[in-house]
């Protein structure tokens, strides 16, 4: 933990000059790559990394700012690197400022504000030049890289860490939902369910309604992703499961599924469909078996958007083993579950607390004062 009153002993009779982006820093474009090679350079654009190229922009660390579209991902990269015209990289003054130290301050500034495009978000050099930037002494730079590089770390290790797990969870829930043929009871999910879809909801969204409108970015988020209504119009209830029919091409949200734990809260949108269980079915397990179910994720081509049908969803084939059989499986995934989804108590909390730390600390580094510049 760091003290209140850290910096202040940290700046202790250090004054900050502030200079202008443009003093201390060389904005540069990018340029056209598809004329290059295959390599193993990476080659940037607003989004991140687009392909691999056999020839580099740039070979010292710089910090890479978008142009257009994606302007508040800034990247920061020490070895070689092509850059596209939709981001610049900088040539940064290192006998002024650590590169990493540059970066960092970057990710302080809010540059949506600083966005000059009428349609697609847009920043110029011009703008950007202006921007004030402090230069502290070398050894208030380095000790600020070295303890949110100790953010970066931890988030790091915790973000793989939920990869693995994710991995791990896939592969026991598989095991457990497969069964040997003549093992286990198999039926139609038509046979188990009853089905409804829901209904457009497009022309009644409002900021802040009285219901959630259940789409599939509301599935796909975990609940993270809102819109509201004022109008139930397509109601929902405790232990419906809702499935998306509906994503585009290679998408991840494609038959994913969720669980209603309450009732009067939701209203349901046309691209999802609901399923109640109407037999001797543990409705958890149930859920569980439809979740990402691969019986329906072999109509994504990776080329068009998938539409499920509701024949196409109801004609799947659902495993039934023993009730008790049921109530074990789904202790064991809940488990894993709580570990890797739950956004309250497993990975994916401890991982957004710590980027909330990291973003503290970060602001609280970095708030140096002012001098005759100013934003």
């Amino acid at each position: 933990m760091i003290k209140p009153n850290y910096m202040e002993n940290l700046l202790d009779g250090v004054e900050i000059e502030w200079k202008p982006l443009g003093e201390v820093v060389n904005i540069k474009n990018g340029k056209d790559w598809k004329t290059l090679s295959v390599g193993n350079i990476p080659v940037y654009g607003s989004g991140g990394v687009m392909a691999y190229v056999d020839k580099f922009a740039y070979d010292k660390p710089t910090v890479l700012i978008p142009r257009k579209g994606s302007i508040t991902n800034i990247f920061y990269v020490e070895s070689p690197v092509w850059n596209v015209d939709t981001i610049y990289y900088t040539e940064i003054d290192i006998n002024q400022l650590i590169p990493k130290f540059f970066y960092y301050y970057m990710k302080t500034i809010d540059l949506m504000k600083l966005d000059t495009g009428s349609g697609r978000p847009s920043l110029t050099q011009a703008i950007l030049n202006k921007i004030p930037v402090p230069t502290p002494p070398f050894k208030v730079q380095e000790e600020i890289v070295r303890i949110l590089d100790s953010f970066t770390e931890l988030t790091a290790e915790l973000t793989a860490e939920l990869t693995a797990r994710k991995k791990q969870y896939t592969y026991y829930r598989d095991k457990l939902l497969t069964f040997e043929e003549g093992e286990v009871e198999w039926k139609t999910l038509n046979n188990i369910v009853e089905f409804r879809n829901g209904k457009g909801h497009e022309k009644i969204i409002v900021d802040d309604g009285k219901y959630i409108v259940v789409n599939s970015k509301f599935i796909s988020t975990n609940g993270k992703v809102k819109k509201y209504s004022n109008e139930q119009i397509s109601p929902l209830f405790t232990n419906d499961i809702l499935m998306v029919m509906s994503d585009l091409p290679n998408g991840r949200a494609l038959a994913k599924c969720y669980l209603v734990c309450e009732d009067d809260r939701y209203t349901l949108n046309q691209r999802i469909g609901a399923f109640k269980n109407v037999k001797t079915v543990n409705t958890k397990y149930l859920f569980y078996v439809l979740n990402r179910n691969r019986q329906l994720l072999k109509y994504d081509n990776g080329v068009d958007q998938t539409n499920l049908k509701k024949d196409d969803i109801l004609n799947i084939q659902i495993p039934i083993p023993p009730l008790a059989e049921q109530e074990r499986i789904v202790s064991i995934l809940d488990r894993f579950d709580t570990l890797v989804n739950d956004i309250t108590s497993g990975l994916p909390r401890e991982i957004e607390l710590r980027q909330k730390q990291y973003e503290h600390y970060r602001n609280m580094l970095l708030s140096f004062p002012k001098s005759e510049v100013e934003a």
